[in-house]
């Protein structure tokens, strides 16, 4: 996102943060369509394979917002385009083109580390002689990308796996929150399945468990496998407590991460247009469009964006955010004079500035490093900011106020907002000497 978003005007809209989730929407297709034909030697399994995918509310919603799932699917598709064509051509390009999208699907969700260990077993089996000289290439490009992220969780917090352990990760976030199902295998795939049920439609997912048997008859086992594996990853993570799902069908009144039903949608997809090919060639596009019109059905019958489980998580999950990020923003912008600084955290309060239309380095976060570490440990040297944001129980702007305060630094609470299931937002504008009050 990082060329798009020094546009500030692109910033501003939005836009900025959808370009690459559409462009990793397209190069999904693209990939998914290459590896089909590929796989089962068929145009009309390929175009219902992609029809499929592209016509899914839920992967269109999520490829239209700033969200990765959509930039995986495209590293992850290429993996398995590449994997596929090594197969059938032998060919070191394909071996480097495979490590460079496991390298950054790696880059991109924690599901790529998955995935590399398959891929290497799977090039040792399918290269022959060369086995052991291929998987190595494969490897070392592979694993560029968790080599650099445990390099850079190392140089900026002194713990290579901090991303793992550290107070931001998973883990930590997760610890004091225990949820139904948490240890449970058989918990654990129902609430995944259920959240790939909804992502994918009931059509989809019912033609895909009879593809299946026809795609293992083609003998499409490696297809089949690697597809499966991100579904494989998510049921362990969510029995291993770092990654719980909530679906509203399973007696939960709340949606959280129903967006992972999505990372096995190419699995149902390829399973279904499997179907195709188990009839002669002069039928299959009479088929193709029979099974493109079952999977989009129920779609069709459901229009409204409420019926799609990503949109509707994503609405419910910031009514409380998007009403304080509005009252913030409304309250800050005649107020706020441009370079007087905003000392605040980063994360959902980003969209305050966002909102305001004020560039991020205007503010001053932990993301300024030790400047930032020194000012929080020594505000009478260093806090020279007008403003300060913050959210109650969420960041350490509240402690650094009171720390200030006793170095005769002192800050007045001018704005507290309250939402429902949101902590409060402080806004605190200083006294005395950097400004007069209006």
């Amino acid at each position: 996102m990082l060329p798009f978003v020094r546009v500030d005007a692109w910033w501003h809209s939005g836009i900025a943060g959808a370009i690459p989730s559409a462009a990793g929407f397209v190069i999904a297709g693209s990939f998914l369509f290459a590896a089909v034909r590929r796989i089962f030697d068929s145009l009309a399994a390929a175009l219902t394979a992609t029809a499929l995918y592209a016509l899914n509310p839920n992967t269109l919603y999520l490829q239209s917002i700033s969200m990765s799932e959509s930039v995986f699917a495209a590293c992850f598709l290429a993996l398995l385009y590449f994997s596929v064509r090594f197969r059938q051509t032998q060919g070191w390009g394909a071996v480097a083109g495979a490590g460079i999208a496991a390298t950054l699907a790696t880059l991109t969700r924690y599901d790529g580390w998955f995935l590399i260990p398959f891929a290497a077993a799977w090039f040792v089996f399918a290269a022959g002689r060369r086995r052991f000289a291929v998987a190595l290439v494969f490897s070392i490009i592979a694993a560029v990308g968790p080599v650099f992220w445990l390099g850079h969780n190392w140089w900026i917090t002194g713990d290579a796996l901090d991303f793992f352990r550290g107070p931001y990760s998973s883990r930590a976030i997760q610890k004091s929150q225990p949820y139904l199902g948490k240890g449970d295998w058989s918990a654990s795939f129902l609430y995944y399945r259920t959240a790939a049920e909804l992502c994918a439609g009931p059509g989809v997912g019912l033609m895909a468990l009879a593809g299946i048997v026809v795609a293992l008859a083609r003998r499409a086992f490696w297809p089949i496998l690697l597809l499966a594996l991100p579904g494989v990853f998510y049921t362990w993570a969510f029995h291993a407590g770092d990654n719980p799902i909530y679906v509203p069908t399973l007696g939960w009144h709340s949606y959280y991460n129903t967006r992972y039903g999505t990372a096995v949608f190419p699995l149902l997809v390829i399973a279904a247009a499997a179907l195709v090919t188990a009839v002669p060639r002069g039928a299959r596009p009479v088929i193709a469009m029979l099974i493109v019109l079952a999977g989009s059905v129920h779609w069709l019958a459901n229009r409204q964006p409420g019926a799609w489980v990503t949109w509707e998580e994503s609405r419910r999950n910031s009514e409380g955010r998007r009403a304080w990020t509005r009252k913030a923003a409304e309250y800050l912008k005649p107020r706020y004079r441009s370079g007087s600084g905003i000392i605040t955290s980063f994360g959902d309060l980003t969209g305050i500035w966002r909102t305001m239309g004020i560039p991020i380095r205007q503010t001053f976060s932990a993301d300024n490093g030790l400047q930032y570490d020194a000012t929080l440990s020594r505000p009478d040297l260093h806090l020279r900011h007008e403003w300060a944001v913050g959210a109650v129980g969420r960041d350490g702007i509240h402690p650094l106020i009171e720390r200030a305060a006793r170095y005769g630094i002192h800050y007045d609470l001018v704005l507290t907002i309250v939402e429902k299931d949101e902590p409060a937002i402080e806004i605190y504008r200083r006294l005395g000497e950097l400004h007069d009050r209006p």
